[in-house]
């Protein structure tokens, strides 16, 4: 077996090192792309690079140029690029065994043991695990099911500002009209309440969270709210598509309380907070909640490997054989690679690493926000942070977000963009980001926003 290596060890050395963006050969496919490619694309438009290869928190392009990675390929890498220490566990599993539906392999029980023992609250021995889908909207499809199966409801209540995915069931949840006008009609019996978000609702972090409960509260206790029949509550524990919008205390815990009190369940997506990217393993520790149920993606398959898969508690654990299905539920090579990331985190401390890294992350923007008048908040835990932007009249800035960004990428740091009104400059770094390339990542993003504001 392989040593674990040491954060410092995982990344291009020279990272950022950038001459000119995009070069010829990036120009080159990015060309052929738009070519043969789908319309759909849509990351390339933002930042136009043809990837070569990537280690750590640093990518390097088909022209040589390297980059700092901010963005952790939306949260996906949270111990990095191609760590090695997962990478063999992978090469050796995919020689032996790749796709094995729900028969049992030792790769699936070695998961589910450890996603036990990271397990939030009174989960832990006290769950079970359904693997479905590669994908985070296969995981929230099942959370659907599940609630519905084990309630008999059928109305979903879910969250203003939400993203759940792109599947029929998770684009009802969610609440951006971009992602959703041209497929409606979706699933009926889905009501959108408002996320506290203290900063646009122009009132306190305290009268934010009281204001968001009572809605939830009386549209599912209100026999003339106009639900007939909740089957759960959808909520994301930070809002990451909507602004790395950060709710306050109390919120989740009053959430849950509601739940208890009328005997549904409470589904927390854990998709994108999950697996150390708030400095705990999921973001619902920070209240000390337990969710029913737990959609879990991204960063579950290590270094990208395509995998999804849901916890729940034991109670609710009511289906027959096949109650919920999908092909692709037994990826074996990804499922070595999330009891490697798994490991890999708690061998260095990495939800420590985080708290650090974040702090100093979080540091850096408070320096500049008295004399910065275009920040409206810094928000977020951990490597979850969120930065929004304001004109002069205190309304969305998207414009200067892109100048931000643009600076960045020309000077090879990638970051990316988040935001009801896109005007949310989104860092989500992999969590084995070193101090050294925080500092310098951070020194060209400063250098941005002053350059543009």
């Amino acid at each position: 077996m392989t040593s674990s290596p040491p954060i410092d060890d995982l990344h291009f050395s020279e990272a950022p090192d950038v001459d000119h963006v995009p070069g010829p050969r990036s120009q080159e496919l990015l060309d052929k792309q738009r070519q043969i490619d789908s319309a759909a694309v849509a990351y390339p438009k933002s930042v136009p690079i043809a990837i070569d290869s990537a280690k750590g928190a640093t990518i390097r392009d088909v022209d040589g140029n390297t980059f700092l990675d901010f963005f952790a390929g939306i949260g996906v890498l949270n111990v990095g690029h191609s760590n090695p220490y997962v990478l063999e566990a992978v090469q050796e599993q995919t020689e032996k065994l790749v796709h094995s539906i729900d028969f049992p392999t030792e790769a699936r029980l070695e998961l589910i043991d450890k996603l036990n023992e990271i397990a939030p609250g009174t989960l832990s021995d006290e769950n079970r695990v359904v693997f479905g889908g590669p994908t985070g909207s296969d995981a929230i499809e099942a959370t659907l099911k599940l609630a519905k199966y084990n309630t008999g409801n059928t109305g979903l209540i879910a969250f203003r500002g939400a993203y759940h995915g792109a599947t029929s069931g998770a684009l009802s949840l969610g609440g951006g009209r971009k992602y959703k006008q041209a497929y409606e009609p979706l699933l009926p019996d889905v009501y959108h309440v408002p996320y506290p978000y203290p900063f646009r609702q122009g009132i306190s972090e305290d009268d934010a969270c009281e204001r968001a409960l009572s809605d939830v509260r009386e549209l599912v206790e209100d026999p003339y709210s106009g639900i007939a029949n909740p089957a759960g509550i959808w909520v994301e524990p930070i809002q990451g598509e909507g602004g790395i919008v950060t709710p306050p205390k109390g919120f989740l815990r009053g959430l849950k309380q509601i739940t208890s009190d009328n005997d549904i369940p409470l589904i927390v997506d854990e998709i994108q907070t999950g697996f150390g990217r708030t400095r705990q393993w999921f973001a619902t520790e920070w209240e000390d909640v337990t969710p029913d149920i737990m959609p879990m993606a991204k960063a579950i398959g290590g270094i990208g490997l395509p995998l999804s898969a849901t916890m729940y508690h034991e109670n609710l654990d009511t289906w027959d054989a096949g109650g919920h299905v999908g092909t692709y539920r037994g990826n074996v090579p990804a499922m070595r690679a999330g009891v490697r990331a798994i490991e890999y985190i708690q061998d260095h401390d990495l939800l420590a690493h985080a708290r650090e890294m974040g702090a100093n992350i979080l540091d850096r923007f408070r320096e500049i926000e008295d004399n910065t008048p275009e920040i409206g908040e810094i928000r977020g835990e951990g490597l979850f942070i969120g930065v929004e932007f304001v004109d002069g009249d205190g309304e969305p800035n998207k414009p200067l977000i892109k100048a931000i960004q643009q600076y960045c990428y020309e000077h090879g740091v990638l970051v990316w963009t988040a935001g009801r009104n896109g005007n949310v400059l989104r860092i989500i770094p992999p969590l084995v980001i070193t101090d050294k390339q925080v500092e310098v990542g951070m020194d060209i993003v400063m250098d941005g926003v002053e350059t543009h504001t």
